[in-house]
């Protein structure tokens, strides 16, 4: 009994060392049965009897340490999925993951094996039984769902992603004729034959190839691209060409050519231009000739 007082004494008794670093100062504490809490301005320590265990919190970086734990210890928030990419690009693949949120801020990756997914909605072509995502073609970005259920766990757990649309022209029967698949969509719907790019559906002469290039609407005949020469006042070898519509996402590049069976049409040169939206002005001032044929040549980057 008297070797237990001694030892019981001198723990009773003990003292650490002040403990220093870059960040933080912590004054000499005494360590007890109960351990002890000491503090600075940014630090905080849990402390306990000998070197076994001890918790401390950093503010600065909200960082926790649980130091000589033989597990470590913690509450389960909630579960849920978390995925490697949430914006997967179409045709590529994500990885999701059933997770546990634990009360330090931590997230515990739960089996995938222990769980079922499925594709709950939205363009994704499938999802394997490790969790693996492979997104199906999109004609702009659009939201799908995966779901994840568990015989350990009630109900379902669902998550949000959004397949981005990467390559313009790859979707459905409207992949590789040259015309943005978003564009064919909105004037046409999704797999209609008219919304071919030789096709004229409108009637208006120019055919959806053409319509694409200059921003126009297809689908409605007064939607043209527009172009008319005008005399200059008082500049009889000065010739204006007007024309319509210039959009800002667009390049304009006006060429000439004084005989149509003859050569290949060329820059304009000697030009002046102003645009007065949505028209572009562009003054050819060497169209002194007997006759001059001019072409606008529509690019879109």
């Amino acid at each position: 009994m008297r070797a237990l007082l001694a030892l019981l004494a001198t723990i009773l008794a003990a003292h650490a060392a002040p403990r220093t670093s870059e960040h933080y100062a912590i004054s000499a504490d005494t360590i007890d049965f109960g351990g002890q809490r000491v503090a600075s301005a940014h630090y905080t320590a849990d402390g306990s009897v000998g070197p076994i265990v001890g918790v401390s919190t950093e503010a600065g970086t909200a960082t926790i340490a649980k130091n000589g734990f033989i597990g470590q210890l913690y509450d389960i928030l909630g579960y849920g999925l978390v995925a490697s990419d949430y914006y997967p690009a179409e045709l590529g693949t994500t990885q999701i993951f059933p997770v546990a949120s634990l009360d330090d801020g931590t997230s515990l990756v739960l089996p995938a094996g222990d769980f079922t997914f499925s594709v709950l909605g939205g363009p994704l072509a499938s999802i394997s039984a490790e969790g693996i995502v492979t997104a199906g073609e999109v004609y702009e970005n659009t939201a799908a769902m995966v779901g994840a259920v568990s015989p350990a766990f009630a109900g379902q757990f669902e998550l949000p992603l959004y397949v981005q649309d990467t390559v313009t022209d790859n979707f459905g029967s409207y992949a590789g004729d040259a015309l943005a698949d978003a564009w064919q969509v909105q004037h046409f719907g999704t797999n209609n034959p008219l919304a071919a790019p030789g096709l004229d559906p409108d009637g208006d002469g120019q055919k959806n190839l053409f319509e694409f290039t200059a921003g126009l609407v297809p689908t409605d005949p007064a939607s043209v691209f527009r172009l008319r020469i005008e005399s200059v006042p008082g500049q009889p070898a000065h010739k204006r060409l007007v024309f319509s519509p210039v959009l800002a996402d667009r390049t304009y590049t006006v060429k000439a050519r004084t005989s149509l069976t003859n050569g290949s049409p060329q820059l304009l040169e000697d030009e002046a231009s102003d645009d007065q939206l949505p028209e572009r002005r562009v003054t050819d001032q060497s169209a002194a000739g007997a006759r001059k044929f001019y072409e606008v040549e529509i690019t879109q980057p």
